[in-house]
C-alpha cells in the first residue's frame, strides 16, 4: 500500500489539474492526447489513468506479488529511486538509471552487497528518459539535445559539467523523450516520436536516426515510427529491433502494440497510415497496409512497450539465450489494464515464434501496484526491471526449479 503522502500529492495533482482545465475554459485548445478522440463510439468513454509515479517505501512495495517462472526469485533490488525509468550498466558495475516527467533527474546506484547506494548526478534536467553507457562516459538525452558526462565513473560525487553532443532535437512535449543506444557499427541511436497522437508528420518526427558519437552524420534509419522508446541490436545478427506504441482512441481492443524488427535501413513501419501491420487508420487511410513493413510480434492493445534487451548472459536457463524481455509499461486510458515483462522467444531464422507473460503481479483488481519501464541484464545474468510507479528497481534471478527432475 502507498504511503500517505504519496496519495496526497496524487490527490492535489490531479485537482491542479482538473483545475487547470477549468480555469481555460471550455474553448481551450485541445490537448495533445485527446487528438484523435472520438464523440461517440468504443473509444468515446476510454478515459486517462490517474497512476503518478510518486515514492514508495521499500517495505510497501509489491515484491512479494510479483511472479515469475518457477525456479526464478524476485527481490528488490533499489527503492527511493522516484519516476525509475531507463538503465544502463557501467564498466565498474554502477547502474545508470534516468526519470521522466516528475524526477527530472540521472541516478547512479551502487551495489554494496547488502545493500544499494543511489547518488544523484544530475537534476533539474527536462524529460531526460534516453541513456545510454560507452566508452566510459553517460550519454543524456532530452526532448532538446544530447548530452556527454566524461568518465562518470569516476567522478559520481563531482559529476562534470557535460558537454553539448547534439542541440537540434525539434523539443517537441508530445513524444519528445528519447531513447539511446549504441549499435555495433559504433554510432549512437536515437528516436524523434510522432508529436501527436495521430498526425501527418515531417521528415523531422516520426523515425529512428542514427549519428556518429560526436554528433554528426545524422542518417535516417527507419520511418513510420509512432513512438519507440525502448530498441536493442540482436548478438546474432547485428539487426535492430524495437517497440513501438500505436495511436490512441479508436478502441480498448486495438490498435495492438508492435515489436519490430529493422532489416535494412529506410524499412517504414506505417505511421499514421496502418497500425498493427493490419488496420488503416480512419482518418488517414487511404494506403493499404501491404505498402509497409509488418511487425515481428504484436503485443496487445494499448499495452505500451517500452524498454526491451536480448538475453545475452548465461544464468538463465537455455530457452532465453537470445530471447527480448520486454517491458510492457501498461495502458493509460483503456478500462483493462495489463503491465508486465513478457519475453519474445526468436527461431533460428530470427522470427518470433511466441510472446509470453515471464514477470506478472503489477495489476491487482484492475489497479496498478507497479509499472515496469525498462529491463537490464547485468554481468552477472541477472534481469533488472525499473517500475516508474513506485520508483524501485527489481533484480530476478534463477535458483533452480525444484520440481525439475535432477540430472542423471
Amino acid at each position: 500500500m502507498r504511503s500517505a503522502a504519496s496519495l496526497a500529492w496524487t490527490i492535489m495533482t490531479v485537482a491542479a489539474l482538473v483545475g487547470a482545465d477549468a480555469a481555460r475554459g471550455a474553448d481551450k485548445p485541445e490537448e495533445f492526447w485527446s487528438v484523435g478522440k472520438p464523440k461517440t463510439g468504443p473509444g468515446f468513454s476510454l478515459a486517462p489513468v490517474s497512476a503518478f509515479p510518486v515514492p514508495t517505501a521499500a517495505d510497501a512495495l509489491p515484491t512479494a506479488k510479483l511472479r515469475a517462472p518457477p525456479g526464478f526469485k524476485v527481490e528488490t533490488w533499489a527503492s527511493d529511486v522516484l519516476d525509475a525509468r531507463m538503465m544502463r550498466e557501467g564498466d565498474k558495475g554502477t547502474v545508470f538509471v534516468s526519470s521522466l516527467f516528475v524526477a527530472n533527474k540521472v541516478y547512479a546506484i551502487l551495489d554494496k552487497g547488502d545493500r544499494r547506494e543511489v547518488k544523484v548526478i544530475a537534476s533539474g534536467l527536462s524529460q531526460p528518459n534516453g541513456i545510454e553507457f560507452h566508452g566510459g562516459a553517460l550519454y543524456v538525452a532530452t526532448p532538446k539535445q544530447i548530452l556527454r558526462y566524461a568518465d562518470i565513473e569516476d567522478h559520481l560525487d563531482d559529476p562534470p559539467k557535460p558537454t553539448v553532443l547534439y542541440d537540434k532535437f525539434p523539443g517537441d512535449g508530445p513524444h519528445g523523450w528519447k531513447f539511446l543506444k549504441v549499435g555495433p557499427d559504433g554510432k549512437l541511436y536515437f528516436p524523434v516520436g510522432a508529436p501527436c497522437n495521430i498526425c501527418q508528420p515531417d521528415a523531422r518526427h516520426a523515425r529512428i536516426f542514427r549519428m556518429d558519437l560526436d554528433g554528426t552524420n545524422v542518417e535516417t534509419v527507419a520511418t513510420g515510427v509512432r513512438n519507440t522508446v525502448g530498441f536493442d541490436f540482436d548478438p546474432k545478427t547485428g539487426d535492430l529491433w524495437f517497440t513501438d506504441n500505436q495511436r490512441d482512441w479508436i478502441s480498448d481492443d486495438m490498435p495492438l502494440d508492435e515489436l519490430n524488427h529493422v532489416a535494412r535501413r529506410g524499412q517504414n513501419f506505417g505511421f499514421p497510415y496502418c497500425h498493427s501491420g493490419i488496420m488503416t487508420d480512419p482518418e488517414f487511410g487511404g494506403r493499404s497496409c501491404d505498402e509497409f513493413e509488418k511487425p515481428a510480434a504484436l503485443l496487445g492493445a494499448h499495452a505500451a512497450p517500452l524498454g526491451m534487451r536480448f538475453y545475452a548472459g548465461t544464468m538463465f536457463p537455455e530457452r532465453y539465450r537470445d530471447a527480448i524481455f520486454i517491458a510492457r509499461h501498461g495502458p493509460w486510458n483503456r478500462q483493462r489494464k495489463d503491465a508486465d515483462v513478457a519475453v519474445a522467444f526468436l527461431n533460428k531464422r530470427r522470427e518470433v515464434v511466441s510472446v509470453e507473460p515471464f514477470l506478472t503481479g503489477f495489476v491487482q483488481d484492475n489497479d496498478y501496484l507497479g509499472r515496469p519501464v525498462d529491463v537490464l541484464v547485468l554481468k552477472d545474468g541477472s534481469l533488472l526491471v525499473s517500475d516508474d510507479h513506485n520508483g524501485a528497481i527489481y533484480r530476478v534471478s534463477y535458483v533452480g526449479d525444484p520440481s525439475a527432475p535432477a540430472d542423471r
